[in-house]
């Protein structure tokens, strides 16, 4: 036990923060810098597509179509996150008041930072509805299977800031209060170098992968449907963001509502969450659905078709069957003589005259002719019995090639 205090005693009471932040490539015209912050994001992609691909591939989807979405939701995603990170915080790229000092060329470096989830959710919706349509899917649909992969994305990507060293809280006592290095353009202007702050990141980072495994248990007991698990991912999120965002200090938008002034980012998560509860309610207010096809009406492969024909083909066999039973005797003399051609020859011959029967034979007495048509009458008859009781029902090998 004294050990393990000993170990407790050891551990810092705090966060570093990484004096690492990427590396770079040589190359013959110079270097390529690499920085962590976009790894983090491109690792949160790779493994929220892994998380969809393994559950748009359940709805009995396209092969190949999660990709054909992905290529437009994605950019899309980047280009609608850094646009609402710039209208959102304005000042380093138009400058304190749009006064014109701020320097544009930021604006398409998003290596430094800088992506808001609003419009990289809306942009992205907006691609993935493109890549939809084109590959003949649903794109409520689509956007069920997503959910917990974009939370799990967000989840990885927001360890960027931790690289970056931005976007943290206020300042705090906690044992798991971050460093921030002093020499830092992030760190606070007045505040002493040994600082600890709140590490928002991490905060948002747990929130989001619980919600990850809580969004695919209840997607797993109700089997949401219709968009229904994305508005309660919007639902889930914007709870966490609401107070997470307000512990942050970055400079951001102020924006003064009823009397309060707040950050922008938290009045759109409160309207947001508002929205998000209104529409899952109205959508589960309609009842529980049926399991729906994830495919556009029309768009169905030819396999479902087929399988709504077969139903029509197994009720025409069972007719024919029927037809076959003790009041069908005489369907099945007739296939009786259809089979047998011999039977039939000589049941032809029989009905003619004997002087038209075999123009090469003499005629035979009449006996000899009703005798011969006797027997090829009570031939057919076996014939007939025996075809009748191989079509009826549960006869073994026919019965079972019939369905």
């Amino acid at each position: 036990m004294q050990s393990l205090l000993h170990v407790a005693a050891m551990a810092p009471m705090s966060i570093p923060s990484p004096s690492w932040s990427g590396f770079d490539i040589p190359l013959p015209w110079g270097t390529l810098r690499i920085h962590a912050y976009a790894l983090c994001i491109l690792l949160g992609i790779i493994l929220g597509l892994w998380l969809t691909a393994v559950r748009w591939k359940r709805r009995g989807t396209p092969e190949g179509s999660l990709w054909d979405i992905a290529i437009w939701a994605i950019p899309f995603g980047i280009v609608g996150g850094r646009l609402y990170h710039v209208i959102s915080s304005p000042d380093a790229y138009f400058g304190p008041g749009f006064n014109g000092t701020g320097d544009l060329s930021l604006i398409p470096q998003i290596w430094r930072g800088g992506l808001g989830i609003w419009g990289a959710v809306v942009l992205g919706v907006i691609g993935a509805w493109i890549g939809c349509r084109r590959s003949g899917v649903k794109l409520t649909a689509f956007l069920d299977a997503a959910a917990p992969g974009l939370l799990l994305a967000q989840a990885i990507g927001r360890w960027g800031n931790w690289f970056n060293q931005e976007l943290f809280g206020g300042p705090t006592t906690l044992p798991w209060g971050l460093q921030i290095d002093p020499n830092s353009p992030n760190f606070p202007a007045g505040m002493p170098s040994d600082t600890l702050f709140h590490p928002t990141f991490l905060y948002e980072s747990l929130w989001n992968i619980i919600g990850v495994v809580v969004l695919l248990v209840l997607d797993r007991r109700f089997h949401f449907r219709r968009g229904r698990l994305f508005w309660l991912y919007a639902i889930y999120y914007t709870l966490g963001r609401v107070w997470i965002e307000a512990l942050r200090i970055d400079d951001a938008e102020q924006i003064n509502l009823f009397g309060i002034t707040t950050r922008l980012n938290v009045w759109t998560s409160i309207f947001v969450f508002v929205a998000a509860l209104i529409i899952f309610i109205a959508l589960s207010l309609r009842g529980r659905p049926e399991p729906e096809s994830a495919y556009l009406p029309g768009k169905e492969p030819a396999a479902v078709t087929e399988e709504e024909d077969e139903p029509a083909a197994d009720s025409s066999a069972d007719e024919t069957a029927a037809a076959a039973e003790p009041n069908g005797t005489i369907v099945t003399d007739t296939k009786a003589h259809d089979t047998d051609g011999s039977v039939s020859d000589t049941g032809a011959h029989g009905n003619l005259r004997n002087n038209q029967s075999d123009l090469g034979h003499t005629a035979e007495p009449t006996e000899t002719a009703e005798e011969s048509h006797a027997g090829v009458t009570s031939d057919s008859g076996s014939a007939s019995t025996e075809t009748s009781a191989s079509s009826a029902p549960g006869s073994g090998p026919e019965a079972g090639s019939t369905k």
